[in-house]
C-alpha cells in the first residue's frame, strides 16, 4: 500500500493544488492514504486542507519541529506502507505516481525520485554525488554548476543529458521522493537534529550505505516552486552549517574540520564578491561557520557571536537506568534532549535504605543497586551519559542527609567537569536530590513532578514531603504531566507550573508481525500487562480476578515483580513472562487482544498519568483501566471501569465485539505526542532569558 505524507508549516498558499494534484496522480493506484502532517502553522493551512480533501488524514505536531520530524511522523501514522514524502509547493503530473512505483520496484532501488522542473518549465538540477572536502573546495573555487562539470570537483550534477536518462544518484533534493517500506525499516527515522536541510542528504547516504539505491526516473516529473532558501538568509545559514555538521557526523571531527574550512571559504568569497546587500546571506552563513553549535538551538535562531553556548543536562532520575524499564519520563526526555545536547542522568539515590521487614526483597535491591554503582559512568549513545553515584540513603537521619548530599554532589561534580558541563540546565525527578543540587551552580533547576513520591508506602512520608515542598517552591519550572496534582500544588508553584504530559516513543511502538516466541505460545486471546508488578499500584485482588472469571482467556504479564506471584501462576491461564528488556516490549504487546491497567485506588493513581497509556495506543491495542482523573481525556479511546466486576465485564465486551475505535485510529490519536516534541518544549522552557520585570 501507497502512503503519501505531505509536511507542511505556513503552508496554506500552495497546498491545496499540491493535494489536487496528488488526488489525480493516484487514480488507478489502489489503495492509497494522504497523510498531512503540520508543523503548527498558524495560517490556514489545516483548514484549507480539510476543505479541499476531506478525506486526508492531518496530523498536527504541537510546535514546529521540523521536516524531519514531520516526516517521521508522517511515515509512523503509515505503518506497512510505501511512502512517498512531498513538500507542498510541488505539483504531481498525472502519470508520476506511477511511474515512481515501477521505478521502487527495480531490484536494490530503496528510493526513487521524479524529474524536477520549475513553474516556467526549466530543469531543476536535483541529482546530487557524495559530499567531499575536495568538492567542497572546488564549488568555492569555481561555483557549484562550474564546479559539477567535473565529479571529483562538485557535488552537483550538471549534465543535462544525465537528466534524460534513467539511472543511480549519491542523493537527490527531498521535494519529492519515493521510500520503500523495506528501506524505511532498515534505516528507521530521519534524523531530526538538522531541523532543516541535510536531512534528506543524510537519510539518502545512509540509505546507500545500507544498500539502498537512489534511483531518478526522468518520466516521472513533478514541478516543484521552490525558493524559500534562495531568499531567507536565516535559512541559507542553516543549510551551510548543517552541511559541515553533516561531514562531521559521517566521518568524525577533523574530516569535519575541513569541511568547516571549505565551507568558510565559498561562503566568505561569495560574502566579499557580492558586497554589502547581495552579500548578507553569506555573511549570516559566517557568523554561523565560526561560531558552530553542536546542533542547531531553535529553528529561528542561527548561532551568532552574540548566542550564548547552549548548555547541557544534568538530570536526577527517579529511576536507574541499568535495570529499571527505560520508558520512564526521564529516561525518555533526556535522550531526545541528548540529539541536541549534551546529557548527564544520574540515577536514583533511592528514598530510603532498603530493610527487611519494610522493603520487598531488600537483598536483590541492595544487590542491583550495587552492580550499577560499580558501572559508576558509562556513555550508551553519543552526548548521553549514566553514572551511578555510591549513596547513604539515610534520608530520616538529618545528619545522615547532610552527609550523603555532600557525597553525591562531589561524585556528580566530577563528572560535570570531566565530560564539560559547566553550568548545566539541573531536572530532578526524585525529591531527594534536592539537598544534593541546591548549592549546585546551574542554567536553570526544573522539578519533573512524574508522581507524588512522597505517597509511595516505603517512603519517609515527612522527609520526602518536606523535600517535595521545598522544590516545588524553589524551582524554576515544574513540569506535570497530571492535571489534578497541578490544580492541588498551584498554591506553591504559581506561574512557574508547566503541564508537560507524557510522550510515546512512536518508531519504537509499532505493531510487529513476528511475536515472540515465548509469547506465540500463549493461546488466544491473550488480555496483557506490560510494566513493573508493584504491589503498591498494581491491584493483585483485580487479576487474580480476571484470571479467575475469564478462565479462557490468557492472562499475560510481563515485568519485574515486587510481590510474590505464586497466587497468579496458580491458574494455569496466566502466564508471567517475567522482565523483558525495553526493545521487546512493542513484539510482546503486538500480541495482546486487550491491555489492561490493573491500579490501585490510592493517592499515586489519583495524581499519576501512566506512560503505557499512550504505548498501548501506539499499538492500536483496545486499552480496560480502572478510573483515574488522567482518563478524562481518552474516553473515547478506553474502558474506564470503577469495580472488578465491570472491569472483566469490559474485556469480555471487547473481545466479543471489538474496541471502541480502530486500531490505526487508535495509534492516530498519539501521533503528535511524541517524546521528542515533548522534550523540544521542555528545552524551549529551560533555555528561555531569564524575564526582566
Amino acid at each position: 500500500m501507497l502512503a503519501v505524507v505531505i509536511v507542511t508549516y505556513h503552508s496554506a498558499e500552495v497546498v491545496a493544488d499540491c493535494l489536487k494534484s496528488v488526488r489525480l496522480a493516484l487514480r488507478d493506484q489502489g489503495p492509497a492514504r494522504v497523510i498531512v502532517v503540520d508543523n503548527a502553522s498558524a495560517d490556514d493551512t489545516v483548514k484549507l486542507v480539510r476543505q479541499v480533501d476531506p478525506a486526508a488524514e492531518i496530523v498536527q505536531l504541537e510546535r514546529n519541529s521540523g521536516f524531519a520530524a514531520g516526516v517521521n511522523a508522517g511515515i509512523a501514522a503509515a505503518a506497512g506502507c510505501d511512502v512517498l514524502v512531498l513538500n507542498p509547493d510541488i505539483r504531481l503530473d498525472l502519470d508520476a505516481v506511477a511511474r515512481l512505483r515501477e521505478t521502487l520496484a527495480v531490484p536494490g532501488t530503496g528510493i526513487a525520485v521524479p524529474e524536477l522542473t520549475g513553474e516556467d518549465g526549466s530543469l531543476d538540477l536535483s541529482l546530487r554525488r557524495r559530499p567531499t572536502v575536495l568538492r567542497a573546495v572546488g564549488e568555492a573555487l569555481l561555483g557549484g554548476p562550474r564546479a559539477g562539470r567535473f565529479a571529483p570537483l562538485g557535488e552537483l550534477v550538471v549534465d543535462r543529458s544525465r537528466y534524460a536518462r534513467e539511472g543511480t544518484a549519491d542523493w537527490a533534493t527531498g521535494a519529492a521522493w519515493l521510500i520503500s517500506r523495506d528501506c524505511l525499516d532498515a534505516l528507521g527515522p530521519m534524523d531530526e537534529r538538522y531541523f532543516l536541510y541535510s536531512e534528506e542528504t543524510e537519510y539518502m547516504l545512509r540509505a546507500g550505505d545500507r544498500g539502498f539505491a537512489v534511483r531518478y526516473q526522468p518520466r516521472a516529473r513533478a514541478v516543484h516552486l521552490g525558493g524559500a532558501q534562495q531568499t531567507s538568509g536565516t535559512l541559507w545559514a542553516l543549510s551551510a552549517a548543517n552541511r559541515v555538521r553533516l561531514h562531521r557526523e559521517r566521518h568524525g571531527r577533523v574530516p569535519g574540520l575541513a569541511m568547516r574550512a571549505a565551507v568558510l571559504l565559498n561562503e566568505g568569497l561569495r560574502a566579499l564578491a557580492k558586497g554589502r546587500v547581495r552579500g548578507h546571506r553569506h555573511r549570516l552563513a559566517l557568523r554561523a561557520l565560526l561560531t558552530l553549535p553542536r546542533w542547531p538551538a531553535t529553528p529561528t535562531t542561527p548561532a551568532t557571536p552574540t548566542t550564548p553556548a547552549p548548555p547541557g543536562y544534568v538530570c536526577f532520575s527517579a529511576q536507574d537506568w541499568w535495570y529499571h524499564n527505560r520508558a520512564h519520563s526521564d529516561f525518555q526526555l533526556m535522550r531526545s534532549v541528548a540529539g541536541r545536547r549534551k546529557v548527564l542522568v544520574v540515577n536514583s539515590i533511592g528514598m530510603r535504605m532498603p530493610t527487611p521487614g519494610r522493603t520487598t526483597q531488600p537483598l536483590r535491591r541492595i544487590g542491583r543497586k550495587l552492580r550499577s554503582v560499580a558501572k559508576f559512568v558509562r556513555r550508551p549513545m553519543p552526548d548521553f551519559y549514566v553514572m551511578s553515584p555510591l549513596p547513604l540513603p539515610f534520608y530520616g537521619s538529618p545528619l545522615l542527609r547532610r552527609v550523603n548530599a555532600v557525597l553525591v554532589r562531589a561524585q556528580v561534580r566530577v563528572v560535570c567537569r570531566a565530560i564539560g558541563l559547566t553550568e548545566p540546565v539541573i531536572m530532578v525527578t526524585i525529591p531527594t536530590a534536592w539537598d544534593v543540587v541546591r548549592p549546585m551552580r546551574r542554567r536553570a533547576l526544573l522539578f519533573n513532578r512524574s508522581d507524588r513520591h512522597s505517597a509511595f508506602p516505603e517512603s519517609d512520608t515527612g522527609t520526602i514531603q518536606e523535600l517535595e515542598e521545598a522544590l516545588l517552591r524553589r524551582a524554576d519550572h515544574v513540569l506535570y504531566v497530571s492535571g489534578a496534582l497541578m490544580a492541588e500544588e498551584r498554591h506553591l508553584t504559581g506561574d512557574r507550573a508547566h503541564f508537560l504530559d507524557h510522550g510515546v516513543d512512536l518508531e519504537h511502538f509499532t505493531r510487529r508481525d513476528r511475536l515472540p516466541a515465548d509469547l506465540a505460545d500463549v493461546p488466544g486471546p491473550r488480555v496483557g500487562f506490560f510494566g513493573a508488578l508493584d504491589d503498591f499500584v498494581v491491584d493483585f485482588d483485580l487479576l487474580e480476578r480476571i484470571a479467575a472469571d475469564l478462565p479462557d482467556v490468557s492472562l499475560v504479564l510481563i515485568g519485574d515483580a515486587t510481590a510474590p506471584m505464586e497466587r497468579l501462576t496458580k491458574y494455569p491461564n496466566v502466564h508471567w513472562l517475567g522482565f523483558r528488556p525495553y526493545e521487546d516490549i512493542p513484539a510482546y504487546g503486538s500480541g495482546f487482544d486487550v491491555a489492561i491497567m490493573p491500579w490501585l485506588d490510592n493517592a499515586w493513581i489519583r495524581h499519576a498519568n501512566p506512560i503505557k497509556l499512550k504505548e498501548y495506543l501506539a499499538l492500536g491495542l483496545p486499552v480496560v483501566s480502572t478510573d483515574f482523573a488522567e482518563l478524562a481525556n481518552y474516553t473515547d479511546r478506553v474502558r474506564a471501569v470503577t469495580d472488578p466486576a465491570e472491569f472483566i465485564a469490559a474485556i469480555r465486551s471487547i473481545l466479543d465485539d471489538g474496541g471502541p475505535r480502530e486500531p490505526q485510529a487508535l495509534r492516530e490519536s498519539v501521533l503528535g505526542a511524541s517524546w521528542s516534541s515533548r522534550a523540544a518544549e521542555l528545552m524551549a522552557m529551560a533555555e528561555a532569558p531569564p524575564s526582566r520585570g
